[in-house]
C-alpha cells in the first residue's frame, strides 16, 4: 500500500450517506461567491510531503473549502491561518493555499483530517467518526518518518488517540486531555494541541497568529 493508493481509496468512499449528502448539497446549492464553481464534492485525502516529519491533523473539510477545492484546508479562512503558520514556519512554500494548481507544496509537513467528507455543522457522529479513523490508521502508518503531530482542537486530538489505540501504541495514563500548547508522548511522536484555526477562534481572539506560531515552533523542533 502506499499513500497513492490509499488516497484512490478514500476518494472512492461512499460509506458515510449523510456525509456524502452534505457534500453534494453543498456544491448544489453554493453561495454567491462561488456560483459557478465545480466542487470537488467527494472525500478529500491528506496533502503534502510522504517524507513528512510532521503531521498537522484537523476535524474534517469545510462544505465550501476543501469539499469546493479537493484539497485539505484549502480555500478558506481557516487554510489561510494554517497555511500562513505553516509557510512562517517554513513548512510550506507560500502562505496561501486557494485551490489544488496553485503551486503549494510542503516540505517535511504532511496536512490531514479525521473525517475526510464535510459534515452537516462541522459535526460528524461518532459512527462517522469511527468508521473514517480507519483511513488515519492506514495514512498513520505509511508516514513512517513522522516524530511531531499538531491536532488542531479536540477533535482532532482524540481521533489521533483513537488512531494510536487502533495501532496498539500505548497511550499515556492518565489519558492526554486536550488544550491549546498541550503536549504529550504517544509512541514515537510528540503531540501537541492547538485551538483550530477556525474563525470563531481567529476572529474572536482566542486563538493568535503568535499563539498559532508558538505552538508550530515547538512541533518543528520536536520533528528534528
Amino acid at each position: 500500500m502506499t499513500l497513492e493508493k490509499l488516497s484512490e481509496e478514500i476518494i472512492g468512499c461512499r460509506k458515510c450517506k449523510r456525509l456524502v449528502k452534505c457534500c453534494t448539497r453543498a456544491a448544489a446549492d453554493p453561495p454567491k461567491r462561488y456560483a459557478g464553481q465545480d466542487y470537488w464534492a467527494k472525500p478529500i485525502t491528506g496533502f503534502g510531503d510522504p517524507k513528512a516529519r510532521l503531521l498537522v491533523l484537523g476535524l474534517a473539510p469545510a462544505a465550501h473549502g476543501g469539499n469546493r477545492t479537493g484539497r485539505v484546508f484549502t480555500g478558506d479562512r481557516s487554510g489561510d491561518w494554517l497555511y500562513g503558520a505553516l509557510h512562517r514556519a517554513g513548512f510550506a512554500n507560500q502562505p496561501e493555499s486557494t485551490g489544488r494548481d496553485d503551486g503549494m507544496t510542503l516540505t517535511d509537513a504532511y496536512v490531514s483530517v479525521v473525517v475526510r467528507c464535510a459534515p452537516p455543522d462541522n459535526t460528524p457522529t461518532t459512527t462517522e467518526r469511527d468508521r473514517c479513523v480507519k483511513y488515519l490508521v492506514r495514512e498513520l502508518a505509511l508516514l513512517t518518518e513522522l516524530r511531531a503531530i499538531v491536532a488542531l482542537g479536540g477533535f482532532a486530538w482524540d481521533g489521533l488517540l483513537l488512531a494510536a489505540d487502533a495501532m496498539e501504541i500505548a497511550i499515556p495514563k492518565p489519558r492526554p486531555k486536550f488544550g491549546h500548547a498541550a503536549q504529550a508522548t504517544i509512541g514515537s511522536w510528540q503531540m501537541f494541541g492547538s485551538y483550530h484555526v477556525s474563525q470563531q477562534n481567529t476572529f474572536t481572539g482566542r486563538l493568535t497568529e503568535a499563539m498559532l506560531d508558538d505552538v508550530f515552533s515547538k512541533a518543528r523542533a520536536a520533528s528534528h
